[in-house]
């Protein structure tokens, strides 16, 4: 008879997880909070217009070619991918901006115009990220952070110095112009943490950024849950959304099984995709792994105050992906990570996916994200989600020089309380937990209960880290770990 796993959540590193699972040969069930499925990558859909409501950003598709070869598919058995040009711009001032393509050799042009001899520094300075790229993504990251043994590598050991300086002294030391220190220190923000925090070796995004490319999948990236959620199902995984779990059962600190709406569901494995903090107050205390104490002291990857706008007209100078870092970073910065409150003059970042997707919003129309980062655990109202959409609305027509208030046909908001009330994110964090030196790896949150046999985690809060291909890795690693104890 087969084994069963319940898997809890249905986001991305879950709905890998059960694929996995499922290949090897195990009945599994996924259990949903949500009426859709996807966790923080759902889809909003309002009078003809569509969003991503969480990720927006496809980078590392290698990625993603590697969940689907696993299963002798391609992304494109499922979906659309589209290189974008230009990736992304960034505005600095009024009408200023400088605009990453969607080549290498076109960002070294734009560099060596920005900054004289800044050409060669890129060059070197990817080439090494490419370096660290091939590391970490086709090695050290598919590792399950049991063992600090798993870092260490006849190549990793030739880069130790890397992992005790940052990516900020790094890129300072070589580039000068803060605009193109500003664009080089972006990427690591998706692992949640500043650039001041972040060990060098993490250089690899900057690879993924101007090495790679930066992608759009046709309709937007709910496909790429949709695709996994059709592999999951041919491969006859169950899943059940409006399902919210009420606790996980233990018998003699083994798993048994969840219940959810009351209803009590058996099996010989228990999966959580959830957050990690909440998965374990679904525990009795003695079961639990991490107080509150230890959560309390982890830096977390921020929050976002997001805003889906339809605009009743098309927006002008702007690109799909547009950065506004005209305020300043460090002061930003702290306000997330040293000192929270809401910042007073926030930096922010917008996508408008009907430049390139007319599946987004109606002919002649727009739809746009706007995205604020804010520090876990503020107060949020409405009030305040108000003011500061007034804020940034306000910059945005000034530095792009047009007028779009007058044009709102809707705004819809999430923040806090919603990532808290959707997810059960802890402090209502948006990426789960940052990748810094002492949160990076096997000095992460566990993949296996040290606590309860046959209880499993994965997702942004364990290993590898923050994002959406960390987390297909982490459902690849969390099942790894499930065939490799009862095979």
């Amino acid at each position: 008879m087969k084994q069963t796993v319940n898997i809890i959540g249905s986001g991305f590193s879950s709905l890998a997880a059960s694929c996995y699972l499922a290949q090897e040969g195990y009945s599994v069930t996924i259990f949903e909070k949500n009426k859709t499925i996807g966790g923080r990558a759902r889809q909003l859909k309002k009078d003809g217009f569509v969003f991503d409501i969480g990720p927006t950003w496809y980078w590392m598709p290698d990625v993603f070619e590697r969940f689907f070869a696993d299963f002798n598919k391609k992304p494109s058995d499922y979906y659309t991918l589209e290189k974008l040009n230009p990736a992304y711009s960034v505005y600095f001032g009024k009408n200023d901006f400088i605009t990453i393509e969607d080549t290498l050799e076109k960002i070294i042009l734009a560099f060596e115009k920005e900054e004289s001899g800044s050409s060669n520094k890129l060059k070197k300075f990817i080439k090494d990220a490419k370096d660290n790229y091939d590391v970490a993504i086709k090695d050290l990251v598919y590792n399950p952070g049991v063992s600090p043994l798993e870092l260490i590598t006849p190549t990793t050991i030739k880069k130790i110095n890397q992992f005790f300086s940052t990516i900020k002294r790094d890129v300072r030391k070589e580039f000068k112009n803060e605009r193109l220190i500003k664009i080089l220190e972006f990427p690591v923000l998706f692992l949640g943490a500043k650039p001041s925090d972040t060990p060098s070796f993490y250089s690899f995004m900057n690879y993924a950024d101007f090495g790679l490319g930066t992608f759009h999948p046709k309709k937007g990236m709910y496909q790429v849950i949709l695709a996994m959620e059709n592999l999951a199902r041919e491969l006859g995984v169950t899943i059940k959304t409006n399902s919210p779990i009420d606790k996980i059962i233990v018998k003699n600190s083994v798993a048994k099984g969840i219940v959810s709406n009351g209803e009590t569901y058996i099996s010989d494995i228990v999966v959580s995709g959830a957050d990690y903090h909440h998965t374990e107050t679904l525990l009795e205390k003695p079961y639990r792994q991490y107080s509150e104490k230890y959560w309390s002291k982890k830096i977390f990857a921020p929050s976002s105050l997001l805003f889906y706008v339809g605009f009743n007209k098309k927006l002008k100078h702007v690109n799909h992906h547009t950065l506004f870092f005209d305020v300043d970073f460090e002061t930003h910065a702290k306000a997330i990570y040293d000192n929270p409150k809401w910042p007073e003059n926030p930096l922010f970042y917008a996508s408008f996916p009907s430049k390139t997707d007319s599946s987004t919003a109606p002919e002649g129309k727009e739809a746009s994200i706007f995205l604020i980062p804010l520090a876990p655990g503020l107060e949020d109202t409405q009030e305040l989600r108000e003011q500061y959409f007034e804020k940034i609305i306000t910059r945005f027509e000034n530095l792009t020089s047009q007028s779009v208030k007058n044009n709102i046909i809707f705004k819809e908001s999430f923040c806090i309380n919603d990532f808290i009330n959707d997810y059960n994110s802890y402090k209502g964090n948006a990426y789960g937990m940052a990748n810094t030196l002492l949160q990076t790896a096997f000095l992460r949150p566990k993949l296996k209960s040290k606590k309860v046999s046959n209880l499993y985690f994965t997702g942004q809060l364990t290993v590898p880290g923050p994002g959406v291909p960390p987390s297909l890795i982490s459902g690849k690693l969390v099942a790894n770990l499930v065939s490799k104890h009862y095979s």
